[in-house]
């Protein structure tokens, strides 16, 4: 190997004109719009009113369909309050008007007795008004508690004394004071009663001495 091909492998080949252009990097042969780019900016602008707008319209239909809504609750709960205020003030209305002919015969025998001084016509007025009174009661649902020789029931019975009654039972009732009720099995007045106390041997003993 002679000197000049030691030369020439030391140095780098150098490139042609072609190869030069070929290596150069390439403009873009249509730049990006700017106006495109914009016009697709306000079209979506548009596109979010829009959209904005139809939001804010459902929101304010909403709200008008809840105030609509709130307004009725509050005329029903107002109405309901005033039915049922009238409802407890007139409930009786039934109870009083199927007695009001007892009230006017009542009058009628107070006028008469006051009239005529006869007790025994008095009596039976008054005693035909009580049977008359009580038939509406009893229609009603009415009925009054058993108590007179009964065992006392703290479920029917209030005790207002004891007695010693050495011929019955203790706890038996040998009085009835008041009378109580039921109305449809339910009890709405307890019988107010005197019943025989427990301790009848001492009883016995006070009555021998």
């Amino acid at each position: 190997m002679d000197n000049t091909e030691e030369e020439n492998e030391g140095k780098v080949p150098e490139m042609s004109e072609t190869e030069k252009e070929s290596e150069q990097p390439k403009e873009s042969e249509e730049p990006l719009s700017a106006s495109g780019t914009e016009s697709e900016i306000v079209a979506d602008l548009d596109k979010l009113q829009k959209q904005l707008g139809e939001s804010e319209a459902l929101i304010s239909s909403y709200k008008d369909q809840l105030l609509r809504l709130a307004a009725e609750f509050e005329n029903f709960r107002k109405r309901v309050e005033v039915e049922r205020a009238d409802f407890v003030k007139f409930s009786n209305e039934k109870v009083i008007r199927d007695i009001l002919p007892i009230l006017d015969d009542f009058n009628r025998a107070l006028t008469n007795g006051k009239a005529n001084h006869d007790f025994d016509s008095f009596y039976k007025g008054i005693e035909m008004i009580y049977q008359k009174f009580y038939k509406q009661l009893e229609d009603k649902g009415l009925k009054p508690i058993d108590s007179i020789g009964k065992v006392f029931d703290v479920t029917y019975h209030d005790v207002l004394m004891q007695v010693q009654r050495p011929e019955v039972e203790p706890h038996t009732i040998v009085e009835e004071i008041e009378r109580g009720y039921m109305l449809h099995g339910k009890v709405i007045k307890h019988a107010k009663v005197i019943v025989a106390a427990e301790g009848n041997d001492q009883s016995n003993s006070t009555k021998k001495n």
